[in-house]
């Protein structure tokens, strides 16, 4: 009971000796300059609520003097008017209950913390809504990421591939060398060295159905991952693949129109249709999700319309009409090359250790837009640094050819009897700078490789302007056709046909750009099912 009447008495004490310094303040004030009436006003305000503050009892025991930094900080306030008489009263001030004493430091820090925050929130909003702000600052001050960096996906999973069963006479028993019987003994059959040429060049459709083979994939080079996969049930398959070698079964059963062997072929794919006609996976999507390769100019020709919704696998459009193939829905594949791949292509200069400028070795009689070979023959053989050859697709001409192409700086790539040919692809794993004469050629994989960075495009007229083609050649400087050539080391193995296929080859790059036409394919499909009018805006 002592102890609170001590205490009682000395806060008392204090209080008065506060009220006595101010009096004496204000009277010191108030003989300098009377102050404005609005000003008297407020400081009788302040000191009515400063006497009711110090009605409230502080225990002396409780009060801790001020740090001097804080002093300082306030010392250079413009009044002075509230600040505690002695120790005791900054003791009462600091300790949570006393009047107008100097604030503590954690009251400052968060005064400066709310001022700073109605200075930047304004000045951010202004900065975010302004159409001068650029899209990328204002996506940095938020972290702001597009979905696909926010969320970065992993790799796509294998397309789902069913893959009709078809008897051997649709594809491997027409390969050289393979009979029916031993298509069926469970191995795959490994394409025949001796079905080279023309055969070779077609046969995408032999590897990609090898690419759908179990061959398992433990721990050798086909264990790396592929872009399809084969599945069991046409219930998960996210496309169809039909085994038909339409470009074998063009080669093999006559190449003349009007060959009696030719029936054989039409046979083929009148039996075809028949099977994919009776399939309810054919019918559910008219034939939309089907892959079907035909990669001759000539393949299929008997009943091709019929196939004419299906993804079709082509090395040109050259012989389609637009109602039948087009970008949109089929896939541009390269040729199989039929000379070796250089593969030790690392000299000290390698522009130097080619030494020939220009170099071509091919048929020159061609039809359709293949009549230029002739034209070019007339304008180049005989020009210096230009090698151009008469020769056909055989044994010792594709030595010559994979010599020719090895030792040139530019390969001549003119169109055939179709835009394309199987040479651009003989160039291009020959790291020799395609030289493409054509207006009308389709490129495969041109959503994913920029062939303006590898190769040099010419239009029919230009080539055909006295040595307006040889003048361009001899212009591109050393720098710029080693970086041409550099790309080309790197692109080379896009077009790379191997079993079992291996990443980022030939028969997998195919195999992506179906993927990227599934979207098409089901939007179709799904519409179709719905529209009373198929297609009422056409």
């Amino acid at each position: 009971m002592d102890d609170k009447m001590e205490c009682f008495t000395t806060t008392v004490t204090l209080q008065k000796r506060k009220r006595a310094h101010t009096r004496r303040r204000h009277d010191y004030t108030s003989a300098r300059a009377e102050p404005s009436p609005s000003h008297a006003d407020t400081v009788r305000s302040t000191q009515n609520r400063s006497s009711s503050f110090n009605r409230i009892p502080i225990p002396a025991s409780s009060a801790t003097a001020v740090p001097p930094h804080h002093q300082a900080a306030f010392s250079s306030q413009p009044t002075t008017a509230h600040r505690p008489a002695d120790g005791r009263a900054q003791c009462e001030a600091g300790g949570g209950g006393g009047g107008m004493g100097a604030p503590s430091s954690r009251a400052v820090a968060l005064g400066a913390a709310f001022l700073l925050l109605l200075v930047a929130l304004p000045s951010a909003f202004l900065y975010l809504t302004s159409s001068a702000a650029p899209a990328a600052s204002r996506a940095a001050l938020l972290n702001l990421k597009p979905f696909s960096a926010r969320c970065p996906p992993g790799e796509a999973p294998p397309l789902r591939v069913f893959m009709y069963d078809l008897p051997p006479r649709f594809h491997v028993a027409m390969m050289a060398g393979v009979s029916a019987s031993n298509a069926t003994a469970g191995s795959f059959p490994a394409w025949p060295p001796s079905a080279g040429g023309i055969r070779r060049q077609h046969s995408v459709e032999y590897w990609m159905m090898a690419s759908l083979q179990d061959w398992g994939g433990g721990g050798g080079p086909g264990s790396e991952r592929r872009e399809a996969v084969r599945v069991r049930d046409p219930d998960a398959a996210e496309a169809f693949f039909v085994p038909f070698f339409s470009s074998l079964s063009f080669n093999v059963h006559g190449r003349n129109m009007t060959d009696p062997e030719t029936e054989a072929d039409r046979l083929l794919q009148v039996e075809l249709m028949d099977i994919l006609w009776k399939s309810k996976y054919w019918q559910r999507s008219a034939g939309r999700d089907h892959v079907i390769p035909m990669h001759h100019p000539n393949a299929f020709r008997f009943l091709r319309n019929m196939v004419n919704a299906s993804i079709l696998i082509v090395s040109d459009f050259g012989r389609y009409t637009k109602e039948l193939a087009s970008l949109r829905k089929d896939v541009v594949a390269p040729y199989v090359h039929v000379v070796s791949s250089f593969l030790d292509d690392d000299p000290p200069d390698p522009f130097g250790a080619r030494h020939t400028l220009l170099f071509f070795r091919g048929r020159t009689v061609r039809k359709d837009e293949g009549k230029i070979r002739a034209k070019l023959a007339k304008i180049l053989k005989g020009k210096d640094g230009v090698r151009f050859e008469n020769s056909l697709a055989t044994g010792d001409g594709i030595k010559i050819s994979t010599e020719g192409m090895r030792s040139s700086k530019f390969c001549l790539h003119p169109a055939g009897d179709t835009p394309s040919s199987c040479r651009l692809f003989d160039a291009i794993v020959s790291h020799c700078v395609p030289v493409i004469v054509s207006s009308r050629i389709e490129l495969p994989f041109e959503d994913e490789i920029d062939y303006s960075e590898l190769s040099l495009f010419f239009s029919v007229e230009e080539a055909l302007r006295p040595d307006y083609l040889l003048n361009q050649l001899r212009q591109i400087s050393k720098k710029k056709w080693v970086e041409m050539w550099l790309k080309l080391k790197n692109v080379s193995h896009y077009y790379e046909f191997q079993y079992p296929p291996r990443k980022g080859d030939a028969v997998n790059m195919i195999w992506r750009q179906v993927r990227h036409k599934i979207p098409a394919v089901n939007l179709a499909i799904h519409r179709n099912r719905r529209l009373k009018i198929p297609d009422w805006w056409g």
